[in-house]
């Protein structure tokens, strides 16, 4: 599966740019899972069987899988969502950023043992550190850019050059130098819609992926208007906590699939 074709048809066959993120917190599980040793892929694989008709594609956060010594679980998990919602993405959000040698040893972890579709990675040490993730080209390869915490302008809005800057640098290299094998997407945070509005100018139709809503505060009409493309799809709009536990009892599940069919309906209404 081509995590780009495979995340088009999503877009069109479920009518959603939603993307659902998968941050267990075990503090926050319903009683009945309390003390479980599976309790994470329980909570999660509900979760996605709730949600997967909704969905572009799902985002698991690795390090909310590592915390609990749970890497075994998050592998159950990408094998349920692929063998149970076959044809659905799954980003592994794990913004790795490293040396060529040891990326490529990231890279087999993420795409060979995790079996994700795709990889958020952090691009500031250069062409030579991402090299690894760009190889596998049927995968999705998805850059920081422009992110949504306060403290990203420390550093991405640094003038590089003739009032260019620096994640529009970014943008620009990955669009025009990164992306031979049309494997290539980027972040950006809907807490900046006029950001997102930049990158869509300087990257064509390359897919967004777009964290902030919900509990970050990100405004979803500004965020559809500054980021869809010409077609009205290009983004993969994230949101993990509002939907995860928009319940707390038995029936979360059905909880988060309103909470999900609410959010995907916000989203279409500004398409």
């Amino acid at each position: 599966m081509h995590f780009m074709t495979a995340l088009r048809a999503a877009w069109r066959t479920r009518n959603s740019l939603l993307c659902v993120g998968l941050d267990p917190d075990p503090t926050r599980f319903p009683a009945h899972l309390h003390g479980q040793p599976d309790a994470i892929f329980r909570f999660c694989s509900a979760i996605v069987d709730a949600t997967a008709d909704l969905v572009c594609c799902f985002k698991p956060q690795i390090a909310y899988f590592a915390a609990q010594r749970a890497e075994d679980q998050l592998e159950a998990l990408i094998a349920h969502i692929h063998a149970r919602h076959p044809g659905t993405p799954v980003i592994l959000d794990a913004k790795r950023g490293d040396i060529g040698s040891t990326a490529g040893q990231y890279a087999v972890e993420a795409f060979e043992r995790f079996g994700a579709d795709a990889i958020t990675v952090n691009p500031y040490m250069g062409r030579d550190s991402v090299e690894p993730w760009l190889d596998y080209a049927d995968k999705g390869v998805i850059l920081l850019c422009r992110t949504s915490n306060p403290g990203g302008s420390d550093l991405q809005f640094l003038d590089v050059g003739g009032g260019e800057r620096l994640f529009e640098r970014v943008a620009r290299l990955v669009a025009r130098e990164w992306n031979a094998s049309g494997n290539c997407s980027l972040v950006v945070g809907a807490t900046f819609p006029d950001e997102i509005a930049r990158v869509r100018e300087l990257v064509g139709d390359m897919p967004l992926l777009v964290p902030g809503i919900g509990a970050q505060g990100g405004d979803i009409a500004a965020t559809v208007q500054a980021g869809r493309s010409a077609d009205g799809t290009g983004l993969m709009i994230n949101s993990s906590r509002a939907i995860l536990y928009a319940g707390t009892d038995d029936d979360f599940a059905a909880a988060a699939r309103r909470a999900a069919l609410d959010t995907r309906n916000a989203i279409n209404r500004h398409r």
